[in-house]
């Protein structure tokens, strides 16, 4: 099947949140004006999805109280054998509505008030507010960057989780907004330096399916019975399908005590059961799309492939970071001299270009933007034809 990604969507009547918050900063702007920021695509549902909906809700469904049921625990099950070559249990899926609430609970499970929290910095900035908004400290151990890639720094790693004061590392795999694909060596050495500290381990694996070809993505909790002992995965279909807005993540845990533990926080927390068609939209992504995602990933590789080249041809000072996994492209802007204040009134007041700021990610990314090109190429191009028109109108 040929899909639509050329398609461009106009998204102001839809209660869009990044095109609210493109709004909000530039109230005039045209509806040809398309934003880069929040990670949701820019690109058509999978027809596979609308489809199954469309029969579902044709089919007397009745959109009451609803909880997991067998068929939604296969789909989540077989996605993850197929896909990843993980085998999981029904009994280890706790569903959440959403990475963000569950990281928000598993902080509150696993670590007391004033207790540390790890952090591989830069990184996605709801991290930092699930640990200071619940009273825990930051922990913060900047990757090192020599060069071309991101790399995990194993001895501040090791300092941090020796602190008696550190109970928790969040271990975003892939790396959100770097691009890095953790190899199996690099996730070993983590996990053997936080169980020996006595760290657990929340792995946010909510891209996990979109990882360019000639990478390779590896479960942590999938390495060994030890390692899955001590952590806790975060997995959703909404990165995968764009189905934010279902409100749908499996947190998959294999030791009874730490599931027990995040259950307890969540009944606390209030936290009851899914929306009825985010468990029918999961289990549909999971059985029919795969299809697809595959095409999506070309997509988005030729998308990070023509970025790449535009950058070299009109903006060679700006450095663009590979892109192993996720559709969000890192790129470092500090050759223009700007403070991050000035590259941000820059891009959104002069060039129209509405992208994640990089400080958002923590003070190792001041100066960098994180672009989200998971959206129709020609939108990309046109985004940075206006920053090159804005440059050379600043100059």
């Amino acid at each position: 099947m040929q899909y639509d990604f050329t398609t461009v969507v106009n998204r102001h009547g839809q209660a869009s949140e990044k095109w609210a918050l493109m709004r909000r900063v530039v109230p005039d702007l045209g509806d040809d004006v398309v934003p880069f920021s929040v990670a949701d695509m820019e690109l058509k549902t999978a027809p596979e999805i609308v489809e199954g909906l469309i029969r579902y809700l044709s089919d007397d469904a009745i959109l009451g109280y609803t909880v997991p049921y067998d068929a939604y625990h296969e789909a989540v099950a077989g996605w993850m054998a197929r896909r990843h070559n993980w085998r999981i249990e029904p009994e280890w899926i706790s569903v959440s509505n959403g990475v963000i609430p569950a990281l928000y609970d598993l902080v509150k499970a696993f670590a007391e008030p004033g207790d540390g929290v790890i952090l591989l910095t830069p990184v996605y900035y709801p991290f930092y507010s699930a640990i200071e908004r619940n009273g825990r400290t930051v922990v913060d151990c900047p990757l090192t960057c020599d060069g071309d890639a991101y790399e995990i720094d194993f001895d501040a790693l090791e300092r941090c989780a020796r602190d008696p004061r550190a109970k928790l590392l969040i271990f975003c795999s892939p790396h959100n907004p770097v691009g890095r694909v953790w190899t199996r060596g690099e996730l070993e050495r983590v996990a053997e330096i936080c169980i020996r500290h006595g760290v657990t381990i929340v792995s946010d694996e909510i891209h996990f399916d979109l990882v360019m070809p000639g990478h390779k993505h590896t479960v942590m909790a999938n390495l060994s019975a030890e390692i899955a002992s001590h952590v806790v995965t975060c997995t959703a279909p909404s990165k995968t399908f764009n189905l934010a807005g279902m409100q749908t993540a499996n947190i998959v845990i294999s030791d009874p005590s730490l599931r027990e533990r995040y259950r307890a926080e969540q009944a606390r927390s209030g936290f009851d059961c899914l929306n009825a068609l985010g468990f029918r939209t999961c289990e549909l992504a999971y059985t029919k799309c795969e299809a697809w995602l595959d095409a999506l990933i070309a997509h988005v590789e030729g998308n990070h492939h023509a970025l790449a080249d535009f950058m070299a041809r009109r903006m060679p000072e700006i450095k663009i970071y590979p892109m192993e996994g996720t559709y969000l492209a890192w790129m470092d802007f500090r050759a223009l001299g700007m403070s991050a204040d000035e590259l941000e009134a820059f891009m959104t007041k002069k060039a129209h270009v509405f992208m994640d700021e990089g400080y958002i990610f923590g003070p190792a990314g001041a100066g960098f933007e994180r672009m989200n090109i998971a959206c129709p190429t020609q939108t990309m191009l046109d985004a940075l034809e206006r920053i090159v028109a804005a440059l050379e109108k600043r100059s």
